[in-house]
């Protein structure tokens, strides 16, 4: 007869229910009927060990967790900015919002302890100061001049420089393959600390999304409000279903990625057509959507060109999904024959500089081999595959 694991029902039934997994299916992770889960989660019955061990890995929690006497005390919720209608957050966004979570507090742990000094720019600015302040010291600080990008992917340069300044920018749409993220649920949300900020982006969306997203999430720094971000980039309409912060956000992202004094060097020319604000968009890696509201707040062009062009860019932008949906099918072809590396997607996920200070902690012997590995996800002979990645 199998050993049974004499867990704390309580504590059981915790992890689901913050796991925000059903009975239903956790059950079935288990092959067991719900009624038997439930005698599980108050007592009448236990697990066995195999059985336990099968759900802390479905509740994303260590197995030793389930012995405890009593609830833990969890990381607490980040503030939620997202407009009030917004979907609930799923049980692929709190596991990517508590895997971040324990990374940051690791980091912040470590910096503190070492009496690393706080990094002057959080908490720099708040809400009341103005938007283009905010965004002309981000850029300086990171060192970088909008519309004047080495590639055609500007979110990279991005994430390179924040991460230079001790940022942390974690990057990924999924936590495994069956279970993604989704970005109109939730697209970014920043953590403010002075020893390890750490922002995260959904990449399930194109490049222009994402960076302004990034920068949106910079900005979070910078006022030191941690917290949740989604539909980062609203539409003129219902301004006031967004939070103070997020629209203040925005406002500073508009100012970093499409600085006032450049925009309105434009040639009035470039917004004759949705093809040619497209083309000037993909200088300063954003959407032609983003470029059509700064050029109307701006007073570039009225709202009868901005609602003209606005609607010539949706067809064009439905054209562009559609092609897309092609690539990724190509792409998912591809992938079965290789795709993209694991390693590589594993460090964009758990952030280059994150990465590379576990690796520098593992080798110094500063940390376990087992707590290394949790932190990176990737098992300890992996790493120097892990590593390699770093410098290409």
């Amino acid at each position: 007869m199998a050993d049974k694991a004499h867990i704390t029902p309580r504590v059981l039934k915790w992890a689901r229910e913050s796991a925000k997994i059903t009975e239903e299916a956790a059950a079935a992770k288990v092959s067991v009927r719900v009624e038997k889960l439930k005698e599980w989660e108050v007592g009448i019955t236990q697990p066995t060990v195999r059985q336990a061990q099968i759900l802390a890995k479905a509740y994303k929690r260590p197995f030793a967790v389930f012995f405890l006497p009593e609830v833990p005390r969890d990381f607490q919720p980040l503030q939620d900015f997202r407009k009030s209608d917004s979907k609930p957050l799923s049980t692929s966004s709190i596991f990517i919002i508590r895997e971040i979570q324990l990374k940051q507090a690791w980091i912040s742990d470590v910096n503190s302890e070492n009496q690393e000094e706080k990094l002057p720019f959080v908490g720099r600015f708040s809400i009341e100061d103005n938007p283009q302040s905010v965004a002309q010291d981000i850029l300086e600080r990171l060192r970088i001049e909008p519309a004047v990008y080495e590639s055609e992917n500007p979110i990279k340069e991005w994430i390179d420089a924040a991460e230079s300044n001790g940022i942390f920018v974690s990057r990924t749409s999924f936590i495994h393959s069956r279970l993604k993220l989704d970005s109109s649920e939730l697209q970014g949300f920043a953590i403010a600390d002075p020893y390890a900020p750490f922002v995260f982006v959904n990449s399930d969306d194109w490049n222009a999304p994402q960076l302004f997203t990034l920068v949106h999430e910079l900005a979070h720094i910078w006022i030191a409000e941690t917290g949740i971000s989604n539909e980062v980039d609203p539409d003129l309409k219902n301004t006031d279903k967004y939070h103070p912060v997020e629209l203040f956000c925005n406002q500073v992202a508009a100012n970093a990625l499409m600085p006032k004094e450049i925009i309105l060097n434009i040639d009035d020319t470039h917004f004759t057509s949705s093809k040619d604000v497209f083309k000037v968009a993909k200088q300063f890696g954003v959407s032609s959507f983003a470029l059509l509201v700064r050029a109307l707040n701006l007073n570039i062009i009225s709202i009868s060109t901005y609602r003209k062009l606005k609607k010539q860019a949706d067809i064009d932008f439905a054209e562009y999904l559609k092609i897309e949906a092609e690539k990724k099918v190509e792409q998912k072809e591809k992938n079965k024959k290789g795709g993209p590396s694991y390693f590589l997607l594993q460090l964009n996920r758990n952030s280059r500089l994150f990465t590379q200070t576990v690796l520098d902690a593992f080798r110094g012997g500063a940390i376990e081999p087992t707590l290394a590995s949790n932190l990176l996800n990737v098992q300890v002979n992996k790493f120097s595959k892990l590593e390699s990645h770093l410098y290409r």
